[in-house]
């Protein structure tokens, strides 16, 4: 039953939390499953609502997984799963976070796009036009802008801001040869906004398949490196309760990260172990 199913995990986790450090985290990973009513049974969000109000640790993120290539099932009456939850818990607010290293492989991480959008920056030129700035400020100002709106559209920057004279005020407290002084004088200021991409709670990645392999959910190991780097460094114990094909071995012998791993299943325990020699060998490793 999925409240069976539930009370195992939690007996799981309660050892998770007792072995963990306080500068460690705890990453669960959980499916769902559609019951014989045809709800979906919640079994995620219940063991995690379990786990908050039973055991010593805080919910940092629920990291969620966008399948993009989830399995073509046609359904008349729901649409087709495409999300898993990876719950990330802590002991403590000393937990090890390296937020730089995290989304920085190529097939995790989305690139600055390039956007089509005829209408970038298109309200500037309505707001040129109407302004007070004599006719050869206006004409810069329209070069100028055009200039910046193909760098937007080439994805060279994320964004951009732009200040006129007489209808946007200059910045508060705003010191001479800034910006300030570029709107006094020219009678515009353009802004450019690079941003680093934001870190957000959403992975996207596709399912796996590995031939041979006897286990039949295999998450992708790439997101388990991106977990790994954001919170391990090298040398740390990664522990792995239900080892299945032996992606986090793997992905941690990559990383230079120590590693144990555990199965009920004898079958899946000796298939991890070959993968992790073949990996091995693959690396030089001997």
């Amino acid at each position: 039953t999925p409240e069976g199913y539930i009370e195992n995990l939690l007996t799981i986790f309660h050892e998770c939390v007792r072995i963990v450090k306080n500068t460690g985290s705890i990453v669960f990973n959980l499916g769902d499953k559609y019951n014989k009513e045809g709800s979906l049974s919640l079994i995620p969000f219940r063991f995690a609502a379990e786990v908050i109000k039973n055991e010593p640790v805080k919910l940092v993120n629920t990291i969620t997984w966008i399948k993009r290539n989830p399995t073509p099932r046609q359904f008349k009456r729901r649409l087709v799963s495409s999300t898993e939850p990876f719950f990330h818990f802590v002991k403590s607010n000393n937990y090890y976070y390296n937020i730089d290293a995290f989304l920085t492989e190529p097939n995790t991480k989305k690139g600055r796009r390039k956007r089509e959008n005829t209408n970038v920056g298109k309200k500037y030129f309505k707001l040129i036009e109407a302004s007070t700035l004599s006719e050869q400020e206006k004409q810069k100002a329209g070069e100028e802008l055009h200039k910046v709106i193909e760098e937007v559209k080439k994805g060279e920057i994320a964004e951009f801001r732009m200040k006129i004279r007489d209808i946007h005020a200059p910045a508060f407290g705003g010191q001479e040869g800034g910006r300030k002084t570029q709107l006094e004088k020219q009678g515009f200021t353009i802004i450019r906004i690079f941003g680093n991409e934001l870190k957000r709670d959403v992975i996207e990645n596709s399912v796996e398949t590995i031939k041979n392999c006897p286990h039949p959910a295999v998450y992708p190991e790439s997101i388990i490196r991106e977990l790994v780097k954001l919170l391990t460094r090298e040398e740390d114990v990664v522990l792995d309760p239900f080892v299945g094909s032996g992606t986090t071995a793997v992905a941690c012998k990559k990383l230079g990260r120590k590693y144990i791993g555990l199965d009920i299943n004898p079958e899946y325990c000796e298939y991890a172990r070959e993968r992790l020699i073949t990996t091995q060998a693959k690396l030089g490793w001997f």
